[in-house]
């Protein structure tokens, strides 16, 4: 006579004791809701605005007409080519020098011993507490000394080294294995090919997590470029707006939908495009 087959043994699914339940869960649901339409009410509103004509800004009437008349009038009431083009000049000249600068600095921060080594990162630390607005006049100065005044370079040169970049990174170098730099160093490799070749790979996550921080806050930057451009040749996209306050026949808000749209259509897109790389970078790179 066989012996009975042994039956499986039935695991209790494990529950995570500090996941909100009852009433918690139902209040932290309803708070998620409430902010996710505070987040969205005004691009919603935006977006009504923009599509059907004037008299409809105010009123919310669902057999409304649709037009794209503001965006053509919004693109004729300034040179939004050329606000385009300084801004995207301007977001790729900062992340550009922010990338360098800050790789090699958190290069040598996390993996070369040198002399003051820990009081600069103490530096580099002391920096993120300080306001950017807190420095204006004393970067203005600076600039109008050396004649930078109402350029691109004027705009991009106080954010070209970032305090953040260098510290994000840098952590990100020292969770690379130690025997990776080794292995490297063995087949001949020099201190800027290990970099090159083994953290800089390895840290992909973490620069497009960052470059993403630094292009959309860069393109939405607004008081220090209106202080230090006075052209058309230099302002960017958000100081171009401001035509649109300083009508003299009053402001018309669909045309000002219209204007805003477009000048955060490439972030919204991209975002759109490319939101599961987005949310996987990151994760990765430890930004919650």
């Amino acid at each position: 006579m066989s012996a009975p087959a042994p039956q499986p043994v039935a695991h209790a699914a494990r529950t995570d004791p500090y996941a909100p339940k009852g009433l918690s869960l139902t209040l932290q649901s309803t708070g998620a809701i409430l902010l996710a339409l505070i987040w969205v009410l005004p691009l919603a509103y935006a977006i009504w605005a923009a599509i059907h004509p004037a008299e409809y800004t105010t009123r919310f009437v669902l057999t409304a007409p649709l037009t794209l008349d503001n965006f053509s009038r919004a693109w004729a009431a300034a040179p939004f080519a050329r606000y385009f083009l300084n801004t995207f000049i301007l977001v790729t000249m900062i992340l550009a020098f922010q990338l360098v600068l800050g790789t090699l600095a958190a290069y040598a921060l996390a993996r070369q011993d040198f002399w003051g080594r820990d009081v600069a990162f103490a530096l580099i630390l002391a920096q993120l507490m300080i306001m950017p607005d807190a420095l204006i006049v004393e970067n203005y100065r600076t600039l109008a000394r050396f004649e930078l005044i109402d350029t691109i370079p004027a705009i991009a040169l106080p954010y070209i080294a970032s305090a953040f970049g260098i510290f994000l990174l840098r952590q990100t170098f020292k969770t690379v294995p130690k025997e990776l730099d080794d292995a490297a160093r063995v087949e001949g490799a020099s201190p800027l090919q290990v970099l090159m070749k083994v953290y800089v790979p390895l840290a992909k996550p973490t620069y497009i997590a960052y470059g993403l921080v630094s292009v959309s806050y860069h393109w939405n930057n607004f008081l220090w470029p209106l202080l230090v451009t006075n052209s058309v040749e230099s302002r960017p996209l958000t100081v171009g707006l401001q035509v649109f306050s300083s009508s003299d026949q009053g402001i018309d808000w669909a045309v000002i939908c219209a204007a805003t749209l477009m000048t955060s259509a490439p972030l919204l897109v991209g975002f759109l495009l490319f939101q599961r790389q987005f949310v996987q970078s990151f994760m990765r790179a430890g930004i919650k």
